[in-house]
């Protein structure tokens, strides 16, 4: 975390955050009741042009497919695990194991779980459109979504309209 950067100004407020975050031993479960670690998979197409999708059964809203660390430290296996989970997928590959974004947002309070912040650190993935979607419990629906009509479905969520430009950026240089 403490090499993550980025030119997006709320991606470092996020970094600064996080880094105090690491100070609670439990800091990857969610017995920290205030905040705590979650990991995201932003999964493209090969030409940069669709997101791999969820419409989260919870939450009522599109978003990227992820989920709590769990005790897990090691945020690329649970983005992995999640992605698999969530999706079914096993032909997605990481197009970099670097983070590929950060973001913290807040979770509604819900039956005994107080409002509480996710620190969700992301990872780039590739997939392929052709193989076939399982969505389990957890979605109304997973699907392909193009990135022009992602800023509507999502209501401009700013955190997944960055993901979108910084995937806009590589489509650019490839």
């Amino acid at each position: 975390m403490e090499d993550y950067q980025s030119s997006y100004e709320a991606e470092m407020l996020f970094r600064k955050q996080m880094i105090d975050l690491l100070k609670y031993k439990n800091c990857f479960e969610r017995s920290l009741l205030h905040a705590h670690f979650t990991a995201s998979t932003w999964v493209v197409d090969a030409g940069f042009e669709y997101a791999l999708l969820t419409h989260h059964a919870k939450l009522d809203r599109w978003l990227q497919l992820g989920g709590h660390a769990d005790g897990e430290e090691n945020l690329r296996i649970v983005a992995e695990t999640e992605l698999s989970e969530e999706s079914g997928l096993k032909k997605t590959r990481f197009y970099s194991e670097k983070i590929f974004d950060i973001d913290i947002h807040t979770i509604p309070e819900r039956k005994e779980v107080p409002e509480h912040d996710h620190y969700d650190v992301r990872f780039l993935f590739v997939g392929d459109m052709e193989e076939t979607i399982q969505k389990n419990h957890e979605s109304k629906d997973v699907a392909w979504k193009s990135f022009k009509e992602i800023p509507t479905l999502c209501n401009g969520n700013d955190s997944i309209l960055r993901m979108i430009e910084k995937c806009e950026t590589i489509r650019r240089k490839m």
